[in-house]
């Protein structure tokens, strides 16, 4: 990846673009095989930034649940 921090939706798009780029084939072995290892850090990355955001969510409804119930 990058060394700039992309945004979840920049990396959702290079994602995007590596996919189509291997499904066309239009592109050799080597290069196949080097957007492919991009493409699992992108997904890894991705998977990353929904995890956190998924833990950041869980605890804001946690906090408003509490305040709920008062």
């Amino acid at each position: 990846m990058e060394e700039k921090q992309l945004t979840f939706e920049e990396a959702i798009n290079k994602l995007n673009e590596i996919t189509n780029r291997i499904q066309k084939s239009d592109c050799s072995l080597d290069e196949g095989f080097a957007l492919f290892e991009e493409g699992v850090k992108l997904a890894d990355y991705c998977s990353q930034r929904l995890e956190e955001y998924n833990v950041k969510l869980q605890q804001l409804t946690g906090k408003l649940e509490g305040k709920n119930e008062q």
